[in-house]
């Protein structure tokens, strides 16, 4: 039988992960606007934007005039991804974020093509960061990508996760999710993995993040749930998703945050979120960035909410 929590957070990454990689610069205006809609509609972690390097992340370098002026809805939290130790102390001397995302990858292959360290620096550039959130009163939580299957190395074998999760918990980070990144995971490894992790720490918070590539990304998200994930993120109308492939970058897809909402509601899961208001918000973002509809739920409508 399967065991779900009785409550799973939704947390929006469309603002930072969604737009980083996107084709075309959306003004600052748009991603207030954007961010501001999934405000009103109760999103309960937005994931705003990053903190990396203007030159790396060319389409979020507006950062801190963003977080300046978007509503704040008393209980959403309002993250920024600062993948570095300097991109940290940018975050807390801009005093403008409830929580930081700290980010490696498992694949040290990958992390070295894309945030040009080691896996060992990447530990202790994590402890560093925790550490640094920690004493400015900023939560902070690690993002572990490319966690289960790497473009470059293929399968990410269990006991190589294990290590990484235990080298962060030593630094003293207890709040974590793993990224499937490439969309070629399988439900049975995201089980695995996950019933592994809170059988040996059960004391850390772990979510999931998910991308679509095969089709079972909504399977492998159950599959975390099932194995005691409290924490699932997706992105506004499906935006984003893109990673470095060999080749270039590759448009995996994060899964939409309205068919999310709406699987976990129609399942009975508690999310604290209206799939009407969240779909309705979809559709104003869709229209504000002028993109096609990605999502079921919205090519869908006349099924009912």
């Amino acid at each position: 039988m399967m065991k779900v929590p009785n409550k799973v957070v939704v947390a929006e990454v469309g603002p930072r992960d969604g737009l980083q990689s996107f084709a075309r610069w959306i003004s600052t205006d748009d991603k207030i606007a954007m961010v501001d809609l999934l405000s009103d509609a109760g999103l309960p972690v937005i994931e705003v934007t990053s903190f990396a390097h203007p030159k790396v992340v060319p389409m979020l370098t507006d950062s801190e005039v963003v977080l300046e002026r978007i509503k704040r809805r008393p209980g959403t939290v309002y993250r920024a991804l600062a993948p570095n130790v300097k991109g940290v102390i940018r975050a807390i001397e801009s005093g403008l974020v409830d929580e930081i995302l700290g980010l490696l990858t498992v694949s040290e292959t990958y992390l070295l093509k894309n945030q040009n360290m080691t896996l060992d620096q990447a530990i202790e550039s994590a402890g560093h960061s925790f550490k640094l959130a920690e004493q400015a009163g900023i939560n902070f939580i690690m993002a572990v990508g490319v966690a289960f299957f790497c473009p470059y190395q293929g399968i990410i074998s269990d006991k190589a996760i294990l290590s990484v999760v235990e080298r962060l918990y030593s630094k003293g980070i207890r709040r974590l999710y793993l990224a499937a990144s490439t969309g070629m995971e399988n439900p049975l490894q995201i089980n695995r993995v996950f019933t592994a992790v809170r059988f040996r720490w059960p004391d850390i918070e772990i979510g999931f993040h998910m991308h679509e590539r095969t089709g079972i990304a909504s399977a492998n998200m159950f599959a975390a749930l099932d194995a005691g994930a409290t924490s699932v993120e997706g992105s506004i109308c499906g935006i984003g998703g893109g990673i470095v492939m060999p080749g270039g970058m590759g448009d995996i897809g994060n899964l939409p945050t309205e068919d999310i909402v709406n699987m976990l509601n129609r399942s009975g899961v508690n999310t604290g979120l209206e799939t009407d208001m969240v779909l309705a918000a979809a559709q104003e973002i869709q229209g504000i960035l002028d993109i096609p509809v990605r999502s079921y739920i919205a090519r869908n409508k006349d099924i009912g909410i």
